[in-house]
């Protein structure tokens, strides 16, 4: 069997700066540039994902990182304080309150996007 000393994800964008600004001021997320010019996104629980600049970037069509917060109301607030969207799918496909919160269908969740078009979500577990 492999053994492995590390173990994370990634996942691409079309502008670095952008997405530093995204997730470091927006999102509240530790962010720091490694070595190769790409950013390490810290998890609150450990871990880190590698966020990469791709000039042929197009955005993810899934969810690329769940935030799990306390309390959706008051999260989804936050974020819509500082220019987030959240009501993202027609209610046909995902039914989602005026806050863009799918409730009652599996965890509560919100879905977002980053500057570069992935899809985002918070969520309470």
């Amino acid at each position: 069997m492999v053994s492995y000393t590390d173990v994370f994800s990634g996942f691409s964008v079309d502008d670095i700066d952008a997405a530093r600004a995204f997730y470091r001021d927006v999102l509240g997320l530790t962010v720091t540039d490694n070595a190769m010019g790409f950013l390490d996104v810290a998890l609150p629980a450990g871990g880190s994902v590698l966020v990469y600049g791709k000039p042929d970037h197009t955005p993810a069509s899934f969810t690329v990182l769940n935030l799990v917060v306390d309390d959706i109301d008051t999260a989804v607030d936050e974020l819509q304080a500082r220019g987030v969207v959240t009501k993202l799918y027609p209610d046909d496909v995902l039914p989602t309150d005026a806050k863009g919160i799918m409730r009652g269908n599996g965890p509560d969740i919100a879905w977002f996007t980053d500057p570069a078009g992935n899809v985002l979500s918070v969520l309470v577990d």
